[in-house]
């Protein structure tokens, strides 16, 4: 696999930074290469790509979340293969360092050709940079999820199963200006993407 580190800073407070990562169908709006992110339930995403003309579609599993800490993920099935985890530092009052590291397989000419000339650091370079200006723009994130995922809650893979805690249970919010309460968002998808459509107002998918 290849190691792909990047870091950003950007003018707004942690809790919008890290409530604005967690609307996984709004990556299209920032991330090169993805063309649709579908949350299927609290921890599973179906993602569709396009990257050096070759389409791919794989399904992620969030194996650790904690709110304006962390969130890290690794790939279940499908044609890509990758782990990553992006971490979050209040640096001030109105500022948050977003770190963003992601192991990934290339597969096959085209993405081996990418990796090779750091086609694909640059990339996620670009997308942090994007997504910076998305959350500066705005203002305010465009929706929440603060709820906690722990890798004993995984269902797949080496790390088993488990069942969350009460205490574990997520707390729905909805989305406001500098962490003050504002509109609910919505979706189709558990976690909303722009524009807000009438709907459920939870934050995530609804029933």
């Amino acid at each position: 696999m290849s190691m792909v580190k990047q870091t950003i800073d950007v003018d707004v407070p942690v809790r919008n930074a890290y409530n604005q990562w967690t609307q996984f169908e709004e990556f299209p709006n920032f991330m090169e290469g993805v063309e649709d992110v579908t949350q299927l339930d609290d921890r599973h995403c179906h993602w569709q790509t396009k990257i050096a003309g070759v389409r791919r579609e794989f399904d992620t599993e969030i194996v650790d979340q904690l709110a304006d800490e962390r969130i890290s993920w690794r790939t279940i099935g499908g044609d890509v293969k990758q782990k990553g985890v992006v971490t979050f530092q209040g640096l001030d009052e109105g500022h948050t360092r977003v770190s963003l590291a992601m192991d990934v397989e290339p597969d096959g000419m085209a993405e081996k050709a990418a990796d090779a000339l750091g086609i694909l650091d640059r990339r996620v370079k670009g997308d942090l940079k994007r997504f910076k200006g998305f959350i500066e723009d705005h203002g305010h994130e465009t929706g929440a999820w603060r709820g906690r995922v722990q890798p004993s809650d995984s269902a797949t893979g080496p790390l088993g199963g488990g069942t969350p805690t009460p205490s574990d249970a997520p707390v729905r919010e909805a989305p406001g200006t500098m962490g003050a309460p504002g509109p609910t968002s919505t979706s189709s998808g558990a976690q909303e993407a722009w524009p807000m459509p009438p709907g459920d107002s939870d934050g995530r998918r609804p029933s």
